[in-house]
């Protein structure tokens, strides 16, 4: 090894233990019905995806619980609502369909992650089944489920992620409109919060 950097599997487990039975045997090639009920549960959950290029991605998608729909054993349909446009997500899965998906209930330590391969589609009736309040996604995520397990707490139990007495005085932050003003140069902070905050009201879906 240079530098002390890892570059084969075999490597790592020098540093590793070898992952459990117990560990392995929870991984199913399918929803079942503790999969399925915590999707049902579950309002946000993280896309990962991969441009076949060596560039990869992950995109936050949150509604209401259950927003990630389950079609059968294998199949999820996550709706894609309008966002800014750059469409990382969905060009990557044009050029790679395996995605990675982390499911998070809030209170909740554990999560669920899912693999699997995806499409895009804008089959009008899908869109129809997953509108909100009138107003239908752009398109749809179809995900074949190749893979899914529940994942331990520890790294929410780590983070205290859903303990309240640890949440930060957002005051302490510059707003976002002050971060995109001075990441982007020539525009004014007091604007873009102006402009985002309207965003957040009116397109939302």
């Amino acid at each position: 090894m240079s530098d002390h950097v890892i570059t084969t599997i075999e490597d790592l487990y020098t540093l590793y233990k070898q992952p459990s039975e117990r560990v392995k045997q929870k991984q199913l090639d399918r929803l079942d019905e503790h999969c399925r009920n915590f999707i049902a549960h579950a309002p946000f959950v993280a896309l990962g995806t991969n441009g076949g290029d060596g560039t990869a991605d992950t995109s936050p998608r949150g509604d209401a619980p259950g927003f990630v729909k389950v079609v059968d054993d294998t199949t999820l349909l996550l709706p894609d609502r309008p966002g800014n446009n750059r469409l990382d997500s969905l060009q990557n899965i044009i050029r790679n369909p395996a995605v990675g998906l982390l499911f998070m209930i809030p209170g909740f330590k554990e999560t669920l992650r899912v693999n699997g391969n995806a499409e895009i589609t804008t089959d009008p009736a899908l869109l129809e089944e997953n509108a909100v309040g009138g107003k239908l996604p752009i398109s749809i995520i179809r995900i074949k489920v190749t893979a899914a397990y529940l994942h331990c707490g520890k790294a929410l139990i780590r983070s205290h992620l859903w303990d309240p007495s640890t949440y930060i005085d957002t005051k302490s932050l510059p707003t976002a409109g002050k971060m995109f003003a001075d990441q982007m140069g020539g525009l004014d902070a007091d604007e873009l919060d102006a402009y985002l905050e309207e965003g957040y009201k009116t397109t939302l879906y």
